[in-house]
């Protein structure tokens, strides 16, 4: 972590005392840490013991005599934000957007990635709301570092505590460590629908929302990489400097885009949902209606994973996806091998969660050796991380 910008947010908890032991623990790796604390987390512990460890001016308010501080440059500064202990209340706010104090104007204005580490008592943290929250802030791509089990500042005996400092640290590493495994690839992904004219105002398409292939594109960024998006129709934003957006509309000019850069992708993954046909004509002015029956012409779109498995480089990596209802396996197996995939995603419309627009998903990946490997149901960020191991261990590693 040599180098390494970290914020650590620290909230009025009885577990702020731990945040002396975490500053000193990241500096020792070599990171440089700034803290910033609400006002309650000084009845806690002094500033002035984190200002010492920390070597940097410790902030409770935006406002600070009569001077600003500013937000938006800590938010820009860090490689990641760290709040630690997080109570239930911040993270409330966290959850929902609220910036009242200096660790939530940071949170909102923040580009890095963000780590939570809860402390709360059995009652709060077993609360359905405050379930609701956390689970908010997973779908909005942050990390979330499970609570402990024990004894608790009430006496009670259960879920709660905040993670070690210790276990704080090694999982910090562990992401650092990945951030640089996609390092020098470039990664070709496509994502969301496709929509196919029917005349200027109608047309056939999906309920795909490109979720799933954002969250991936994000994480590939995180990790390195040099991203190349063609995006369908959808109103996601990547927030990732290395990610090139190219946004496109029908089949054949997602197939264009895609080939186009097809050549110099070392690994393309294959999220987007492509309409299977298209109108054989396109209709230069609305369509009227003129009986109570309508029939339609329709034709094969291209297949682009096919198409473009077939020029696939030795050492490139392609990787494709499946949604289906029935006889799920099969029909993953046998586009897998059509499609020459290295491996192949599948998630099924039976399972709950899963599929078109939700923010969670449930995979299972096959690989093109035989291997099948589930998963549970998580975030599409979660997931997007799932997948992006499997391809780091299974073969870039191994090249």
């Amino acid at each position: 972590m040599k180098g390494k910008k970290i914020i650590i947010g620290v909230t009025g908890s009885i577990a702020a005392y731990k945040a002396a032991y975490l500053t000193r623990a990241l500096i020792k790796q070599g990171a440089e840490v700034k803290v910033i604390m609400t006002p309650h987390a000084k009845a806690f512990i002094s500033p002035l013991t984190l200002s010492t460890l920390s070597k940097h001016p410790v902030h409770s308010d935006v406002i600070d005599n009569d001077a600003w501080n500013n937000h938006v440059d800590l938010g820009l500064w860090a490689d990641v934000m760290l709040v630690a202990p997080a109570t239930a209340s911040t993270i409330s706010k966290m959850a929902s957007g609220q910036s009242d104090n200096i660790i939530t104007a940071v949170y909102l204005s923040a580009k890095c990635p963000v780590f939570v580490a809860p402390a709360m008592d059995l009652d709060m943290w077993i609360h359905p709301a405050t379930q609701r929250n956390i689970e908010l802030l997973k779908s909005d791509g942050n990390n979330i570092i499970d609570v402990g089990d024990g004894e608790l500042a009430s006496g009670l005996i259960g879920k709660g505590r905040m993670a070690e400092p210790d276990d704080i640290v090694e999982k910090l590493k562990v992401f650092f460590s990945k951030k640089s495994d996609l390092a020098g690839k470039h990664v070709l992904i496509t994502a969301g629908p496709t929509y196919e004219a029917l005349d200027p105002v109608r047309y056939i398409g999906n309920r795909s929302s490109g979720k799933m292939g954002m969250a991936i594109a994000e994480e590939c960024a995180q990790r390195g990489a040099q991203v190349s998006l063609i995006l369908g129709p959808s109103n996601l934003n990547a927030s990732s400097s290395n990610i090139e957006v190219t946004h496109v509309v029908s089949g054949e000019e997602m197939y264009e885009a895609t080939e186009r850069q097809h050549g110099q992708a070392d690994i393309v993954i294959f999220t987007a949902a492509v309409a299977d046909y298209r109108p054989q004509s396109v209709s230069p002015e609305k369509i009227k209606k003129k009986s109570d029956s309508f029939s339609l012409e329709l034709e094969r779109t291209i297949d682009i994973a096919g198409t473009l498995g077939q020029k696939k480089r030795k050492n490139q990596i392609h990787i494709g996806f499946a949604l289906e209802t029935v006889d799920e396996e099969f029909y993953a197996q046998k586009k897998l091998e059509k499609k020459n995939f290295d491996f192949i995603v599948l998630n099924s419309l039976r399972d709950k969660g899963a599929g078109f627009k939700a923010d969670t998903n449930k995979i299972t990946i096959y690989t093109s050796e035989g291997e099948k490997m589930p998963f549970d149901l998580k975030s599409k960020t979660k997931v997007a991380a799932d997948i992006i191991n499997t391809i780091v261990d299974n073969y870039v590693n191994k090249k």
